[in-house]
């Protein structure tokens, strides 16, 4: 859609609300009758307002650039973020309170005094920046815009949006000035590497800037020549998915990306009053899909790439896709976001985690089979006695967004526990997105449930693929069979055929069988399949190995002791949030090594005792 058309349907002028009194009448209500997560706004007011603003040193500013950390900027940077939304709530629910109406325009100050709303981590072209020549003009200042700036463009837009009738007219002109300064004005005059990504970046920042723009700029005209440049983005956004709707980053960034494309697309819907409606693609249904085939059972997580292995849920855009799409679930309560959950601490989904959330009431993920032929994706749910056991793999390519090095990987779970996981996400850092990525373990294949061959892991690259991944079903004896080719998942030159073959029987307490299958052009050298596994208790009999953790069951592994040699080796990371984690690699060498051999495990759950 062109500028023409586009500036042809802008007519509204209300958000969120259908008017300023409907608005004050809806936060008062709130206030009265608070919910539990407007208890937990209220219990962060109180304790925020009596600390002294954070300030964001330059010291702070240039950790990353001297050793590549992040995450000493990065905590101030968000615990200010945290105190613009709390006290932006406050101010709504308590618009007669001036202590802590004075606290937001404080807040808003110090965010506006910012050298830069970007990350360092994110100012890639930093030396570019320093070079460029000082102008007291708009006209050429070098800008760059990462998520965050954009996020902050629209965060301040927002609640200037709903706070102007309270907040001082010259706290509301500092925020336009700053908006326009920093991210309006460079996106006009600058293209951003962002605009053709086809990953959560387009949608973030461009969703955000368009947010921003349809609350600041009241010209039509230049409105409508930015949203055209953010519908662009937008569609690159959606190039990145697959018909069948996963979010190969997984489901932390389907959360962030998507989620930011539902803010904008709402905005956009209320702004042409529906004649621009982004839900009417089947593709965006199929996105909106992809949260309730995300989950293991409750909060935990099928954690391919770059994800948590547990998350909330945002209950306000979960609530918001129902309505637009009935067939998506509504999550339980109890695994929706707290208030202080989001470690970034985004006003977008803070926000609309109190105004998008209905009176109807979730329910526990359903048990079923999601199978995404495109994203070659397999994830079982199966309900035994009121608890919940789950299997899910992949195939896919080493090149993927937030890769990890994981093409036949796979995940376990049972009654509450996971006992063949994935890591996910380690810890960002400079090198963490470098040349050195693989050597991290959690991204590396040696990291993941799959074999080491020929003392080899996989490599990274799109060449390195499952050249099939087939999926076979039996609904009477509730078997199903998935089939993964991993031959091209690794660099070995005498490796002439892998392949994956994973059974998984759901009647009665479930089990998994798997078997590889090797054919080489000459002997191997050495075969060693690898298990993931958390540091859970190890048992060894004559049958095999069983693994017991916290919970009812235990995870019994039948192998073929004859021909394979058992070991262990216990492992580290620095997960997420920079936290050393342990885990346990459970490693069985082929003995009896050959052009043609197979190995074969049974997973079984079995009762405790």
């Amino acid at each position: 859609m062109n500028q023409r058309q586009i500036r042809s349907l802008l007519t509204s002028t209300h958000f969120l609300f259908s008017s300023r009194d409907e608005q004050t009448k809806w936060f008062q209500k709130l206030n009265n009758n608070p919910s539990a997560f407007v208890e937990e706004v209220k219990l962060e007011a109180e304790k925020l307002v009596n600390e002294t603003e954070p300030m964001l040193r330059y010291s702070l500013f240039a950790t990353f650039f001297e050793n590549g950390s992040r995450l000493q900027y990065e905590r101030v940077y968000f615990s200010k973020r945290r105190r613009l939304n709390t006290f932006a709530i406050m101010t709504l629910l308590e618009p007669e309170n001036q202590m802590y109406r004075k606290a937001l325009h404080n807040t808003i100050w110090s965010i506006c005094d910012e050298y830069t709303w970007c990350l360092p981590a994110h100012l890639g072209e930093w030396e570019k920046a320093k070079e460029v020549q000082f102008s007291l003009s708009h006209e050429g200042v070098f800008h760059s815009i990462d998520l965050f700036a954009a996020e902050t463009a629209f965060a301040l837009s927002e609640i200037y949006y709903l706070t102007e009738h309270l907040i001082d007219p010259i706290v509301g002109r500092r925020i336009k000035e700053e908006v326009f300064r920093r991210v309006f004005w460079p996106f006009q005059q600058q293209s951003f590497h962002w605009e053709t990504a086809t990953h959560n970046w387009s949608s973030v920042c461009a969703g955000s800037i368009g947010a921003a723009a349809m609350y600041l700029i009241q010209d039509n005209e230049e409105l409508a020549s930015m949203l055209e440049r953010v519908l662009r983005a937008l569609e690159y956004y959606l190039k990145g998915f697959y018909d069948d709707g996963a979010c190969l980053e997984g489901y932390g960034y389907w959360q962030y990306g998507f989620g930011y494309f539902v803010y904008f697309a709402d905005l956009l819907k209320q702004k042409t009053t529906g004649k621009l409606d982004l839900f009417q693609s089947e593709k965006v249904h199929q996105i909106a899909m992809f949260e309730q085939k995300s989950f293991l059972a409750d909060n935990r997580i099928v954690n391919f790439s770059d994800s948590m292995p547990t998350s909330t849920v945002f209950l306000g855009l979960s609530h918001y896709l129902h309505r637009v799409y009935p067939d998506v679930q509504i999550p339980e309560e109890k695994i929706g976001a707290s208030y202080p959950d989001d470690h970034c601490s985004r006003w977008a989904p803070a926000i609309r985690n109190l105004v998008w959330v209905s009176d109807e009431k979730g329910n526990p993920w359903k048990k079923g089979t999601y199978y995404l032929p495109e994203a070659q994706w397999f994830i079982s749910r199966v309900s035994h006695e009121k608890q919940t056991y789950a299997f899910a793999t992949k195939g896919g390519h080493n090149a993927e967004p937030h890769n990890h090095n994981d093409v036949g990987h796979f995940i376990l779970f049972g009654d509450d526990e996971v006992f063949l996981q994935d890591l996910g996400s380690g810890e960002y850092t400079k090198e963490y997105f470098g040349k050195k990525r693989y050597e991290f373990v959690c991204n590396s294949s040696e990291g993941h449930s799959v074999p080491v061959i020929n003392g080899q892991s996989q490599k990274d690259g799109a060449y390195f693929v499952a050249t099939e991944f087939k999926v076979e079903t039996e609904e009477k004896t509730e078997m199903e069979q998935v089939i993964i080719d991993l031959t091209r998942a690794y660099d070995v030159k005498n490796l002439q055929h892998l392949k994956r073959m994973f059974t998984w029987k759901k009647q009665g307490l479930p089990s998994l069988h798997l078997k590889d299958s090797y054919t080489f052009t000459e002997m191997p050298t050495s075969i060693i399949e690898r298990f993931i596994t958390p540091m859970v208790m190890i048992e060894e009999n004559k049958e095999g190995l069983i693994l017991q953790g916290k919970g009812k069951k235990k995870l019994k592994i039948y192998y073929q002791k004859e021909k394979l040699q058992f070991s262990q080796k216990n492992m580290t990371f620095s997960n997420h949030h920079g936290e050393v984690q342990e885990f346990i690699a459970l490693d069985f060498s082929v003995k009896l090594l050959d052009k043609k051999c197979t190995a074969e495990f049974t997973f079984q759950f079995v009762e405790k005792g």
